[in-house]
């Protein structure tokens, strides 16, 4: 894999390590990537909210569990 650098808001880094408890650069930098891929994912899940019929019963379901 190719290293590359980029500048980043270092006021933001500091916080982002802070409120994370992350302890690098990196950490805080792949972090928010994993989790911007996530909520993108997010995003094009509820757009099926509404859409999908759901057939069973909850309340068993439950008590199977």
């Amino acid at each position: 894999m190719q290293t590359s650098s980029i500048v980043v808001n270092d006021q933001l880094i500091q916080t982002a390590m802070n409120l994370s408890g992350l302890k690098t650069k990196k950490e805080v930098v792949e972090k928010a990537l994993e989790l911007l891929i996530q909520m993108v994912n997010q995003e094009g899940i509820r757009t099926l909210r509404g859409k999908v019929k759901w057939e069973g019963d909850l309340d068993q379901m439950r008590a199977d569990a």
